[in-house]
């Protein structure tokens, strides 16, 4: 069926999670087949991706990214308040072993 296939990690919500399990349910009982999560995953991504000019797609994607963003700096304003050091390849070269360099 799939001659290229790819595997791929997906984190999604839990409310997100169920209303995927409802609708294998349901596409079960309808078809009298047995409907994965995985195929129904897999369906929703193919059909949003037709959709590439829906205005709700692009808010979703803006939503999702927004969120992102706000995570990662929130994250970021965390471990400089705790005293982190100034860069990673400070940090990694001195796990390394390596001497700091020292800036002129």
């Amino acid at each position: 069926m799939f001659a290229n296939k790819t595997r791929v990690l997906l984190i999604l919500s839990q409310d997100v999670l169920d209303q995927a399990r409802v609708l294998a349910g349901k596409a079960t009982t309808t078809f009298k087949l047995t409907v994965s999560l995985q195929i129904v995953l897999r369906a929703l991504i193919e059909e949003g991706l037709k959709r590439e000019n829906n205005p709700t797609l692009f808010a979703n994607i803006e939503g999702q990214a927004k969120a992102v963003r706000e995570i990662r700096s929130s994250a970021h304003r965390r471990g400089q308040a705790a005293g982190a050091p100034g860069s990673r390849r400070a940090a990694n070269r001195q796990r390394a072993g390596e001497r700091p360099r020292r800036r002129a």
